[in-house]
């Protein structure tokens, strides 16, 4: 048991180092795009995402959806599939559990 703990307490500062040098030049791509993508809208954005959304209605009355390659279809449906997921994730997260809530 000695032999052991004293073994771990040697590794100990290689291993932290080595998880260091590691993770480092992930972390720094990692805040690199959080900076750019996990930001709030801003105000010059919302009428871009407006005209976005008044495309997709005059699609939706016009058929014009059914020009599109099957690409474009999967992709909306992966993307609206995470955000259902992250949905369920935080309502779990926010009650506290998987199952019920505490009343």
């Amino acid at each position: 048991m000695a032999q052991s703990v004293h073994n771990l307490t040697e590794k100990a500062p290689v291993l932290v180092n080595a998880a260091v040098n590691y993770s480092k030049p992930r972390l720094v791509t990692f805040w690199h795009y959080a900076k750019v993508e996990l930001v709030p809208p801003t105000p010059a954005e919302i009428p871009i995402a407006i005209q976005s959304l008044k495309k997709i209605i005059n699609s939706a009355q016009t058929s014009s959806f059914k020009q599109i390659t099957v690409k474009e279809p999967l992709l909306n449906g992966l993307v609206a599939t995470e955000v259902w997921m992250w949905f369920y994730v935080d309502e779990i997260t926010g009650k506290r559990g998987i199952i019920g809530y505490d009343v």
